[in-house]
């Protein structure tokens, strides 16, 4: 539910009413509705963004197959070899930099990735994924790649833009602004829908702003879910609000485990052991370090990170993100090839599993296709909520401009009871969601602000939308 609806008779606040009388949800329906309309209409430009480019990014995983099917996909051969001859094949095409990870090829079908950090002209937060036959060693290629999902240009070009329109940290604030108020537009817009008049809910035999209203709002209740999910999710890796469900996962001990890369150590708390090992061959090689890991039953898809040191082991960890989730990983001693550490999934704490499972959803990695086609229909409605209640706004003018805004003053008729608990879990949500609780005080500031200037000049409204002519009513 978003954007930008506006009144019909019967749901326009009532007439002037200052004395805070009748129940308490008469008296904070005016108020959803004013904070819906304008919510909408501030936040409806970044959230249209985020849905065009969330939407491009959902149909980029099966493009991205299509596009670099030459470096993705091989003729499956008889015999696979060694991961060592496939490692040292990439090397000899490309010996520049570093090798930070290997991806033995998941699939009969599918290429070997051997990713090399520190690459001239490559971004120092992404590697170089050289693409090698499993069957003849053969480099099929090398494209830049990001991400712990192995996205190639394509796809990390419009990743970025979804996640921060190219402008780097400063840019990601617009996600997580759109991401902090779609839930409560979404929220707000499902309460108005349902407390409509049954009857007022109809859209057949409907027509000009009725009928849009309709559309909007029907359409609106059944994504609602879907809208407040993608809200949800995409806060728990953004910038400030991120930060805060870390440290919360955190106080309760909640965080995703890692394997500890110090040769013979216990596995550690949040983040993922990795290094930088120059060579991938380390000790007793890759080929015995990978059958180390296949005798602790991680099957592919696995990545093998090098030792960053002569004290590190190497990890190897389990990297699918489609269901069921495969997040095992191991620690190898270089030196004698045996396992040091393990962490299972079956072990993660809940929280981290939620987490897991949430941030795969939305990216669009745990169902595959049909994961994907969801997203793809979500980021569609949402765009066609936007764009139908921009119309209701302008049908609402006289055909020439956008009709009148929610009159102010609603929140003067909320009775205490009501009003003092709603500031507190505002107060609250404001503390933990930045982006929502800056933006709402703001907003409410220069709503007082304006109330008070129109008051002083003699225009005063309140919630019914009827003007005083020349002082407070009592």
């Amino acid at each position: 539910m978003t954007t930008a609806p506006s009144t019909t008779t019967d749901e326009a606040p009532p007439p002037p009413a200052p004395a805070r009388s009748g129940s308490g949800w008469a008296t904070l329906r005016p108020l959803i509705l004013r904070l819906h309309f304008y919510a909408g209409v501030v936040v409806a430009p970044f959230l249209l963004v985020a849905a065009f480019t969330g939407l491009l990014y959902a149909a980029s995983f099966q493009v991205e197959k299509i596009v670099y099917d030459h470096e993705l996909t091989v003729p499956v051969g008889d015999r696979a070899l060694p991961i060592s001859e496939q490692v040292a094949a990439a090397r000899e095409a490309h010996p520049e930099g570093a090798v930070s990870a290997i991806r033995p090829a998941p699939e009969a079908d599918a290429t070997t990735r051997v990713m090399l950090s520190g690459v001239p002209g490559v971004d120092p937060n992404h590697t170089l994924a050289v693409f090698v036959d499993p069957y003849t060693a053969e480099v099929r290629g090398a494209l830049e790649q990001y991400g712990s999902t192995g996205a190639l240009p394509l796809r990390t070009w419009i990743d970025e833009f979804h996640r921060d329109l190219h402008l780097g940290e400063t840019g990601r604030l617009y996600s997580e602004f759109a991401a902090s108020w779609l839930w409560v537009i979404a929220a707000g817009g499902l309460v108005l829908w349902f407390s409509r008049r049954r009857a007022l809910r109809k859209i057949r035999g409907t027509s000009g702003r009725r009928r849009t209203l309709g559309l909007h709002g029907g359409i609106g209740a059944w994504a609602a879910a879907g809208f407040i999910f993608l809200s949800a999710t995409g806060l728990t890796w953004s910038t400030y609000t991120g930060a805060t469900i870390a440290d919360l996962r955190a106080s309760l001990g909640q965080e995703t485990p890692a394997v500890s890369a110090a040769a013979g150590g216990e596995h550690a708390g949040h983040g993922a052991a990795g290094g930088n090992g120059g060579d991938a061959e380390h000790g007793v090689g890759l080929d015995k370090v990978l059958a180390a890991a296949r005798a602790e039953r991680l099957d592919d898809p696995v990545e093998i990170v090098p030792p960053a040191d002569d004290a590190s082991a190497y990890v190897v960890k389990q990297v699918q993100r489609s269901w069921p989730e495969k997040q095992d990983a191991v620690a190898v001693e270089p030196a004698t090839g045996a396992v040091t550490d393990v962490v299972r999934w079956a072990d993660y704490p809940v929280l981290a599993k939620l987490s897991r499972w949430g941030i795969d959803l939305h990216t669009g990695t745990l169902f595959g296709p049909p994961n994907q086609i969801a997203l793809m229909l979500l980021a569609a409605t949402l765009i066609l909520l936007i764009l139908w209640g921009y119309r209701m706004w302008w049908q609402r003018g006289r055909g020439s401009a956008f009709g009148r805004p929610i009159p102010r003053g609603a929140w003067q008729q909320v009775p205490p009871y009501v009003l003092v608990p709603l500031l507190a879990v505002i107060a609250v949500l404001g503390y933990f969601v930045p982006l929502l609780g800056i933006p709402l005080a703001a907003f409410l500031a220069v709503d007082i602000l304006l109330g008070e200037i129109a008051h002083r000049r003699g225009r005063r409204t309140y919630g019914g939308g009827a003007r005083t002519g020349t002082a407070r009513t009592p």
